[in-house]
């Protein structure tokens, strides 16, 4: 889906612009047009120079896509918003940002259906909350151990490593999560006890995205369940406490107890880089910080 298309899906068809927009479009192509002539020998220049690594080659590609929907929708702003008089000042043009989130949402879950599948012998994530730091090793096997408070200055094995609303679930479970956006939805719904809310769903569907060993299809479907979520809010750009850039999402644990959890998430590599619990009353915010994710073959060491 190219940005166009991402633009006509998210505010729909817009109407036909009137002359005078037509041709204050035309005006501004022509003028980027004389600029881009002026900027060829630099153009230039830059195909000389040294290839980046592809890590910094997929952040740029995803930094460009955003950045050509953004014109895109710049210019379905100028093309289609301005309907004042000929001379006078454009009308305003609202930007949902419920829409803006879900091509946020929607750019991550391109960027993890890209990934390489998973290789390596242990899943290990490594979060700090407040002073403390864990690292979670887990085998496909079931075996899983972890370091940090509680286990002394060596490792000790964890019963349980990963669970969905309590339920305990396997590696293999985990890995047989359907890709699909719909059928997660219901695979994840059944898993849950009945009658739970919305947001003890988006808080299954995003625990699939950092805690657990998902594979990529997996994660970019919870990606794309999560945009489809009406309580999912974006609250724009944002940073976690290692100041770290992101986008921020937040959503009502329980409506009873009023409890918001906030994500911070990094489109570009598709990580989530903290996850913060806020209550609905009073002071005190719990947050964890993804320090690292992923398949490694380092395993647990007492040493």
């Amino acid at each position: 889906m190219d940005e166009l298309e991402l633009v006509r899906d998210l505010y729909g068809e817009p109407p036909r612009p009137d002359p005078a927009a037509r041709a204050r479009v035309r005006a501004r192509l022509e003028r980027r047009r004389t600029r881009r002539w002026r900027v060829l020998p630099w153009a230039a220049r830059q195909e000389r120079r040294p290839s980046r690594p592809s890590s910094q080659r997929r952040r740029l590609s995803w930094g460009g896509a955003l950045a050509g929907a953004a014109a895109a929708l710049a210019a379905v702003v100028v093309a289609f918003g301005a309907s004042g008089a000929l001379g006078g000042p454009p009308a305003p043009v609202r930007i949902d940002a419920a829409a803006t989130g879900r091509a946020v949402l929607l750019a991550a879950a391109t960027t993890a259906a890209s990934e390489p599948p998973a290789r390596g012998a242990y899943w290990r994530v490594t979060r700090q909350t407040g002073a403390e730091v864990t690292t979670l090793w887990a085998a496909r096997d079931g075996r899983a151990w972890i370091s940090g408070p509680g286990a002394g200055s060596g490792v000790r094995p964890v019963a349980r490593p990963f669970t969905m609303a309590g339920r305990p679930l396997s590696v293999a479970e985990i890995e047989g999560l359907p890709a699909d956006a719909g059928a997660l939805r219901r695979r994840v719904v059944a898993l849950l006890p009945p009658g739970s809310g919305d947001g003890v769903l988006a808080d299954a569907v995003s625990g699939l995205l950092w805690s657990k060993p998902s594979p990529p299809a997996v994660r970019a479907a919870a990606y794309r369940l999560l945009a489809d979520l009406p309580n999912v809010r974006y609250l724009g750009r944002s940073a976690d406490p290692k100041g770290r850039p992101g986008e921020a999402f937040a959503f009502t644990l329980d409506p009873a107890t009023g409890v918001r959890r906030t994500l911070v998430l990094d489109p570009a590599s598709s990580q989530v880089l903290s996850s913060s619990d806020s209550p609905g009353t009073g002071d005190g915010r719990e947050t964890r910080i993804v320090l690292a994710a992923g398949w490694t073959d380092e395993g647990p060491s007492s040493g």
